[in-house]
């Protein structure tokens, strides 16, 4: 407790262009193995990139979302390293001009809506590497070059970040940001979407000390795990009297530690120079400030708004944003107007996310309507139906064309509200439990629900049982 942890985070995320950052391969997941390759993304001598324009937009685009500077002219330039799935011997990166630097987010980091401000360093363009194949039926290694070329967007965060809560709430935000601005599909089971974590350790007031980067994390869970073993590793070496070594380590998330993999690397150790076989980057004002007005609501302003505007905790706030099809339906369930959203969000959350989760599937592959579901939640509030009826009527409503009402119709599901069917029910149900009567008049007030419970039974769910409680304590009353 004595020792504050430093973490900076350097999230990759792939863009979802159609083809590759400097050629024209395909830029898909799960191809037959060196299938969307070509001269150029395997490095092959005299061939010539070319620069995807997309990219550039799509970086720029996440530069708008999190407050960075764009700069409009700017450069790419060779990372130097020997790696099997690097078949150039470098990277086409960026060094010391990045397209977007010095911005923040504005992290929500607990149920209460509280924030936490993290800087971004930068965000730049780079290409990815291929991919090792290793398998027990056969010796060494294989590569697969599928991935050589896939473009990147590289986000490096100050080292702003406190604690795991702060690093899982940044995290998430980048990954939504990315979903909600259309650039990455953040499929983590593809590794469209990896983070490198650099830790420290000091004792507050004292100079921050030595950081140690982790490879080889894909999983925000993961990532957490990581940082928390890092800094505990830290610590017991600083506690022993030991020093912290600059290093790269790798994460093993299945055996919950870290093994050294090679002293850290400085930028000299790279050798970076300008790209020489691509142009200048120069992108038109014009075309920033049309990037930056195609942004939609981001997530997290979208969830502060559903807290203040709608009342809904951050819980279900944040659960809502975190699914893209489901958010824009909800948004369009409020936009008819036809009932209150806590009720909607209550409905989508809890019974139609159990049933697409049962399905493994999204709401826009139902046939669930915003106006189904709405005029469905309209019944209940009325009365019409109750809450248990309408279970019913979702499960026969999200994947056939039928309305609720027709349900409600065909099976007998309207609520009986009629008081003198009601009252002779309640006075049957009141003679054949008079102890329980006997015990309300005592003092236990609860038994009501009890009392209630066998009028619905006996009504066979159909009786209204606002009205049925009203009914049997004017009958206890009048004894």
């Amino acid at each position: 407790m004595d020792y504050e942890m430093i973490v900076g985070l350097e999230v990759h995320a792939e863009l979802k262009t159609k083809t590759k950052i400097y050629c024209g391969c395909k830029n898909e997941f799960g191809a037959e193995v060196n299938t969307n390759c070509c001269p150029i993304c395997t490095g092959m001598p005299g061939t010539l990139p070319t620069l995807n324009e997309k990219v550039v937009e799509y970086a720029i685009k996440m530069g708008h979302a999190t407050n960075c500077s764009i700069n409009r002219i700017c450069k790419q330039d060779r990372k130097n390293y020997f790696y099997p799935d690097l078949p150039k011997a470098y990277q086409i990166s960026q060094f010391d001009i990045p397209l977007c630097e010095h911005g923040y987010l504005d992290c929500i980091v607990n149920e209460n809506g509280d924030t936490k401000r993290i800087g971004i360093t930068r965000i730049h363009i780079e290409e990815d590497a291929g991919k090792l194949i290793h398998d027990d039926s056969f010796a060494g290694s294989l590569v697969d070059f599928n991935r050589c070329g896939v473009p990147l967007i590289e986000i490096v965060s100050e080292p702003d970040i406190r604690s795991v809560v702060e690093a899982k709430a940044y995290l998430d935000t980048i990954k939504s940001i990315l979903q909600y601005i259309d650039v990455s599909d953040c499929k983590m089971q593809e590794g469209s979407i990896r983070c490198d974590v650099n830790v420290s350790v000091h004792k507050p007031g004292e100079p921050f000390g030595t950081r140690v980067e982790m490879k080889n994390v894909n999983s925000f869970s993961g990532a957490c795990r990581a940082i928390e073993y890092e800094a505990n590793r830290q610590i017991e070496i600083l506690e022993q009297g030991g020093e912290i070594t600059q290093e790269t380590r790798r994460w093993d998330d299945m055996k919950g530690c870290n093994f050294l993999l090679r002293s850290k690397e400085d930028a000299q150790d790279y050798r970076y120079f300008p790209e020489p076989d691509l142009l200048t980057i120069v992108v038109e004002q014009e075309t920033v400030d049309r990037l930056k007005a195609e942004l939609p609501e981001l997530p997290n302003k979208k969830i502060k708004r559903y807290m203040e505007e709608y009342g809904l905790p951050h819980f279900d706030s944040n659960l809502l944003v975190e699914n893209i099809a489901t958010d824009r339906f909800f948004e369009q369930c409020i936009a008819l107007g036809v009932c209150p959203p806590k009720a909607i969000a209550n409905w989508l959350l809890g019974d139609v996310t159990r049933i697409l989760h049962e399905k493994n599937i999204e709401i826009t592959e139902t046939s669930l309507t915003p106006e189904k579901l709405t005029d469905m939640i309209a019944l209940i509030t009325k009365g019409t139906i109750s809450n248990t009826a309408g279970k019913t009527v979702l499960e026969e409503i999200i994947f056939s064309d039928k309305l609720p009402e027709d349900v409600v119709q065909e099976k007998g599901l309207a609520q009986v509200s009629d008081t003198s069917v009601l009252e002779e029910i309640a006075k049957s149900v009141l003679a054949a439990n008079a102890k329980a009567v006997e015990d309300y008049k005592g003092g236990k007030t609860n038994v009501i629900g009890f009392l209630v419970g066998q009028c619905m039974r006996q009504s066979k769910g159909q009786g209204n049982p606002a009205v049925l409680k009203e009914i049997i304590l004017k009958l206890i009353a009048a004894e």
